[in-house]
């Protein structure tokens, strides 16, 4: 059994939200530099060479990349044999949430109530997901999500029946639907199989995602590389003004699932694609 201190997952969460709302990871800037590079379009050319200008200016001067700081959505992968000293694993989480959005000067963007709306102040609490595996290893990823892009996101149940032409029809046309609204170039993650919110979960994954790591399915990855292509043949460009550069990529993510079923969930990331993580 391994000990982790919760004032030490405390600030590891605090330096995450600050580092993933401030550096751009180098992969997204890999694919925005390339992106500006083939870029056809002037106007995209310009927006892209914008884009990154902004990038550096917030990483060298510590500001977040975007007023949207969003809300924290975390991933936390923990080894069974991990034992939390001192409080909760959860609290922990959600205290460095706190920490980190206050000490960054974040934006606090979280109400209390959907319906009620009055805001928490601290931008907590986050939403996490935990897997548990074997191992003493602490694994946190901390992946703050805008809502200008989050809300151009949807959930289809299809049948087996409709197969893998109704699956693409669905993933570009909710691009297309999106349009501008999600600060395009967007990474696109789908999430096939499982259960409703199964389906969800795996999308929200595939966006965080290493750009330019495939999936391991020799038929997805073949997939994601036809669905980046009709989705950068809709036009909608850098910031929705037109060109070939509407998706740096496209992630998909499966999951077994039900005879009766092909659940698919489309989760759109902006440009700015926040996340950061650690291992304790």
């Amino acid at each position: 059994m391994r000990t982790i201190q919760f004032e030490q997952i405390v600030s590891a969460v605090e330096g995450l939200c600050i580092q993933a709302n401030t550096i751009i990871g180098d992969d997204v800037l890999k694919a925005l530099q390339k992106a500006r590079d083939t870029e056809e379009s002037p106007i995209g050319q310009t927006i892209l060479g914008h884009i990154l200008e902004n990038d550096a200016i917030a990483a060298t001067e510590a500001v977040p990349v975007c007023q949207d700081t969003g809300m924290a959505v975390v991933f936390v992968t923990i080894g069974q044999e991990v034992y939390i000293e001192g409080g909760a694993l959860g609290e922990a989480i959600h205290e460095g949430v706190r920490r980190g959005y206050e000490k960054g000067y974040l934006r606090k963007s979280i109400v209390k109530d959907p319906l009620e709306r009055v805001n928490t102040g601290d931008n907590t609490p986050a939403v996490i997901h935990y897997d548990i595996v074997p191992g003493d290893k602490l694994h946190i990823l901390v992946a703050p999500k805008g809502f200008g892009s989050e809300n151009m996101s949807s959930l289809k149940m299809f049948k087996p029946a409709d197969g893998v032409e109704a699956v693409k029809k669905f993933v570009v046309q909710t691009v297309e639907n999106a349009g501008p609204n999600p600060c395009p170039p967007i990474i696109v993650g789908v999430g096939l199989g499982g259960t409703m919110e199964k389906a969800a979960i795996l999308a929200k994954r595939a966006v965080v995602r290493h750009l330019g790591h495939h999936n391991e399915k020799p038929h997805l990855a073949a997939l994601e590389k036809e669905l980046l292509e009709k989705v950068n043949q809709l036009g909608i460009g850098p910031q929705g003004l037109g060109g070939r550069t509407t998706a740096l990529a496209v992630n998909i993510e499966s999951y077994p699932t039900h005879i009766a079923g092909l659940p698919c969930a489309v989760n759109i990331n902006c440009h700015v694609a926040r996340h950061a993580e650690i291992e304790l």
